[in-house]
């Protein structure tokens, strides 16, 4: 088989294999989350084996663990995020209020100020624009609802996600085993290195993320409760949460905190110190948490994250957003790898000349 047509029949697999995946992304959740589960507990797994424990006993007691202390993370976490998310959902019909009152002199003195025919237009594109956007928001949000918070997900991903992750877990070893033995003999060795290029990133980039945005929401949250913001706890850890997104975690933080601090404080000290919260957590996660505990080692670019994310969140829902940093990393080393062979290449150096006839 020539070479064009082995990467034929390889891009057309990877096709099939990814139109495959969108077909059955709305029961995927638990799969991959078991998998994911499976996959970053391994390593103590192999510890643990060479310990002198069984695979099984040593995945049984991870696993165990690993629930547990999730159970109780969840208890404790819960009845003290429960009052704060009420109390916000309170506070969010005031502040609109609040914004609106504040900002109705600056639209009576500009519609006093322009023509009418402009204010039309300001209005009609004002409108347009509005649409557009609350259409593209409502359909994001209504692909991650049906991908992945259904209430039939949600139970499988409780039944059938300890399942899995038991026995990808306690067979971990053995599948790898089997998948390298189904690799052509000739490509292998680039294959298993591609491989570990993978793993290194996927596995720097979770797992140093993972912990970054665990102190990020233990310093917003701690911060903002002792500050007094009225649900600091809540803007805190949901801040702290979602800065594997790059910026959004200190952008929404500072815009609901400060716009939450402008509502509660009289005086201006306290808005401050809420902002300098953030200010502080960005600065911290950008010089020191970013590059000591994930590191330009992973190569992956903040814009592509972003992209990779909200293409997993429109393509397959909540599903699809886990799955979007691996899938990422995946296309990164390979087209790195492809970089590589094709700047080594004669088509790059243009060193392969036309030999006569």
């Amino acid at each position: 088989m020539s070479n064009d047509r082995k990467a034929a029949v390889w891009i057309v697999g990877v096709i099939a294999f990814g139109f495959f995946l969108h077909l059955l992304s709305s029961i995927l959740l638990p799969f991959v989350v078991g998998m994911a589960i499976a996959y970053f507990l391994d390593p103590i797994a192999d510890r643990l084996e060479s310990k002198g424990l069984s695979r099984t006993a040593a995945t049984c007691l991870i696993l165990f663990a690993f629930f547990l202390a999730s159970v109780a993370l969840l208890l404790l976490l819960i009845p003290l995020l429960q009052n704060q998310i009420i109390e916000f959902t309170r506070l969010v019909p005031s502040i609109i209020d609040a914004v609106q009152t504040q900002a109705q002199p600056f639209l009576e003195h500009w519609r006093d100020e322009l023509p009418p025919v402009a204010m039309e237009k300001i209005r009609e594109a004002a409108s347009t624009y509005a649409g557009k956007i609350g259409t593209w928001v409502t359909q994001v949000l209504a692909g991650i609802w049906s991908g992945g918070i259904t209430v039939f997900n949600l139970l499988s991903l409780i039944i059938i996600t300890p399942v899995v992750a038991f026995y990808l877990l306690r067979d971990w070893d053995l599948i790898t085993a089997k998948v390298d033995s189904w690799l052509p003999r000739s490509a292998a060795p680039t294959i298993r290195e591609q491989a570990v290029a993978i793993d290194a990133t996927i596995a720097g980039f979770v797992r140093g993320q993972s912990t970054v945005c665990l102190v990020l929401a233990m310093l917003y949250g701690i911060s903002l409760t002792v500050i007094g913001l009225k649900s600091g706890l809540l803007v805190g850890v949901g801040a702290g949460f979602i800065s594997f997104i790059p910026y959004l975690g200190a952008t929404t933080g500072i815009v609901v905190g400060v716009g939450i601090a402008l509502f509660q404080f009289p005086e201006w000290t306290s808005v401050g110190l809420v902002a300098a919260v953030f200010l502080f957590g960005q600065t911290l996660e950008s010089y020191v948490l970013t590059p000591r505990l994930v590191g330009d080692r992973v190569g992956l670019h903040p814009v592509w994250i972003i992209f990779a994310l909200l293409a997993g969140g429109a393509l397959m829902g909540f599903t699809g957003i886990l799955i979007a940093v691996p899938t990422a990393a995946v296309i990164g080393v390979l087209v790195r790898f492809g970089l590589t062979r094709y700047m080594a290449s004669d088509l790059y150096s243009g060193s392969d000349k036309a030999k006569p006839q």
